[in-house]
């Protein structure tokens, strides 16, 4: 099983990121036998981009094999991305280290997400969250 983490960091000690289309890295975790056989982290280039991180970085965990996304918050179009290409989701995790997380899911702690989240507020592309109470202004 191939699992992918949002993370703060490059390493299985990094804090998982709240965000997922706008984390700096993903740790790819190979879990062998209940047990993390291999790693490797690679940088999320889609950090800084103007529009649609969250489906850019989607595209890039579909594409390295990944069975399942760990991660604190996920947008609709990514989520919707990952689910369409079979790829479960878990959201609300965030904070702790990327190697706890992954042993909290191998111990059935945590649960797939049936839905996106609404993260933490506007983002920067598509005029999602504009004007909604930000006081940003309306379109």
């Amino acid at each position: 099983m191939r699992i992918a983490i949002s993370a703060t960091g490059d390493s299985l000690e990094a804090p998982v990121d709240f965000r997922f289309g706008r984390c700096p890295f993903f740790v790819i975790v190979d879990v062998e036998n209940n047990e993390i056989s291999k790693f490797e982290a690679i940088r999320n280039p889609a950090v800084g981009a103007f529009g649609g991180a969250g489906i850019q970085a989607a595209q890039l965990i579909a594409n390295r094999g990944v069975n399942v996304v760990i991660t604190g918050n996920i947008g609709p179009n990514a989520f919707s991305v990952l689910t369409q290409t079979g790829i479960k989701v878990v959201t609300g995790v965030g904070g702790i280290k990327v190697r706890d997380a992954v042993e909290m899911y191998m111990r059935g702690e945590l649960k797939e997400s049936t839905m996106p989240t609404r993260g933490f507020g506007p983002g920067f592309g598509r005029g999602f969250g504009r004007g909604r109470g930000f006081g940003m202004g309306g379109f």
